[in-house]
């Protein structure tokens, strides 16, 4: 081995964000009395030799030929082959599982992200998993470089929309960017159920996707009335430029008339409809990364189940049983998640709670227990810390039951209620919940995350073993926010719910699988009350 001289630099890691946009063609109708409801999720294959998914698209209810609003956001890598996967599913019920017997697999395609953005924008047809064609069905992807994240706030209503004939109307708008290819959609609103003065839900748009960051740029908005079968039909349209948008909020709304051609040509047309922009104002975007160099702490507590369904520790049919080489699947989860949040806490120490177990010397059940067994003091020593901690509680504890996660959500959501009060984005409280069972406290659960949603706070699931885990995957409410038994709704999504099973030995995939919406978690978080990096002289500028 040669020596003598100064090692080679390692080669920068030069990452390129891009967005991709996607819709498809001719889809296969796999519904006997309407339209296929077709989702297409994004997978990146792992250097071990996984599918992980990135993430996936809005559902679109009886539509053959989707547009989807909803973009991915991925980085690019020159010097680094990343092979994608795009899956087009038409969903039948509200399993988050793609693979749940209900959802109609509707073909796919595999490229590289280098093939994406060379082309910019590829249509290819959909393939079965035999690799046979998807029927006719297609689809379209087109990339953008990521450089600019200023986003525009809207808040948008109506008046005067046309009457349908014995009926109001269920008006929806979309908003396009005139782009080389033509008009690209660009957002989507709600609908507005039987109403032709509505209101809708405040949204944002990233410049990048409404104008190319051009005020001038036109954009088209399309007004519709919203038809279950999918047959929408348009109501009105106007175009206009940011720039007369951004006057909206100054002094007065801004007014826009929707007009529709097929009836311009009647002699006492007017219009069709009044959009009113409300409120218009464009900002300064910062980024998970933004809020971590200006100083803020991911604060990670660990929660785990000591539960009696968990099998004797001492047997090697047990969730809790050490095997030879040092591991269990507790342990594996442990070390996958944790050593990748442990970067993001200057101190290393972490509280580590267990549940559901009789604990000395009383013997009595406890919810929620250090398991250093020190009260006044929970802390951990870094993730080996955690690990020797949970090794050395195991024998001393009788595993009992039921599985309550309510008390751990609750006693966590107190130090993150804390932190909100001091208005600042310098903490963040990430909640780890190993657990193998079946939650007995469902309402209560359900009541304490709606609550938490509202605090700078997340919660991580992992359920090790082979239980039924289809109520864990309603906790993960990815396609609808999550609502407590009295209907109240939760102001965002945030748990991450990931099953064990699916990755058994493989680490890597395990903490990108539990992290993967963690990012966007706390950067949305902050962003939704207006909260600055708190060191704002070490964040870059990242916008224009």
């Amino acid at each position: 081995m040669a020596t003598g001289g100064p090692p080679a630099p390692s080669p920068p890691n030069l990452v390129t964000k891009v967005e991709l946009t996607i819709s498809c063609e001719n889809l296969m109708d796999m519904d006997f009395f309407s339209k296929s409801d077709p989702v297409c999720a994004l997978f990146l294959y792992t250097p071990d030799s996984i599918w992980y998914e990135l993430g996936r698209t809005e559902t679109i209810q009886n539509c053959l030929n989707p547009k989807f609003s909803k973009k991915f956001v991925v980085d690019y890598y020159f010097e680094t082959v990343q092979r994608l996967k795009f899956s087009v599913y038409d969903i039948d019920n509200d399993s988050h599982d793609l693979n749940d017997c209900d959802h109609d697999f509707l073909g796919e395609f595999e490229c590289t992200l280098g093939q994406i953005v060379s082309n910019r924008q590829m249509t290819q047809p959909l393939l079965l998993t035999n690799k046979e064609p998807a029927g006719r069905g297609t689809i379209t992807i087109f990339a953008e470089e990521v450089t600019d994240t200023r986003v525009a706030n809207f808040e948008v209503s109506a008046r005067g929309l046309d009457k349908k004939f014995l009926r109001s109307c269920d008006p929806f708008l979309e908003f396009y960017k005139k782009s080389e290819s033509g008009w690209q959609l660009a957002h989507r609103t709600e609908v507005v159920h039987n109403n032709r003065n509505p209101v809708w839900i405040p949204f944002c748009i990233t410049l990048r996707s409404l104008c190319d960051g051009d005020l001038e740029k036109p954009i088209k908005v399309k007004c519709y009335d919203h038809y279950v079968n999918g047959s929408h039909e348009l109501i009105g349209t106007f175009k206009a430029s940011l720039a007369e948008m951004l006057h909206a909020g100054c002094t007065f709304p801004a007014e826009f008339q929707c007009f529709n051609e097929q009836k311009l040509r009647k002699g006492n047309y007017k219009n069709s409809g009044v959009i009113c922009i409300r409120r218009c104002q464009m900002e300064k975007v910062y980024s998970f990364l933004d809020y971590i160099l200006g100083g803020c702490q991911i604060n990670f507590t660990i929660a785990i189940d000591f539960t009696q369904s968990n099998g004797v520790p001492s047997s090697p049919n047990s969730l809790h049983y050490t095997s030879p080489e040092g591991f269990n699947e507790y342990l594996h989860a442990i070390w996958a998640v944790g050593h990748v949040v442990q970067d993001y806490n200057r101190t290393k120490m972490f509280p580590v709670f267990g549940f559901g177990a009789q604990i000395p010397p009383s013997s009595e059940v406890s919810h929620m227990f250090p398991v250093n067994f020190n009260p006044s003091d929970p802390f951990c020593a870094g993730i080996e810390g955690v690990v020797q901690a949970y090794q050395q509680c195991l024998p001393c504890v009788e595993l009992w039951g039921p599985t309550n996660l309510s008390p751990i959500i609750k006693h966590v959501s107190c130090f993150a209620r804390q932190a909100l009060h001091q208005n600042l984005a310098a903490e963040y409280f990430v909640l780890l919940i190993i657990t193998d069972g079946i939650v007995s406290d469902m309402d209560q659960t359900r009541r304490a995350i709606v609550k938490a949603s509202h605090l700078p706070m997340s919660i991580i699931i992992v359920g090790v073993g082979a239980a039924d885990f289809r109520a864990m995957e309603f906790l993960d409410s990815d396609d609808h926010l999550l609502r407590s038994p009295s209907g109240k709704a939760a102001t965002r999504d945030i748990v991450q719910f990931v099953p064990f099973r699916k990755f058994q030995d493989n680490r890597v995939a395990l903490a990108q699988s539990v992290l993967a919406e963690l990012p966007d978690q706390v950067a949305s978080f902050f962003r939704a009350y207006k909260l600055k990096p708190p060191n704002l002289t070490d964040v870059p500028e990242t916008t224009q």
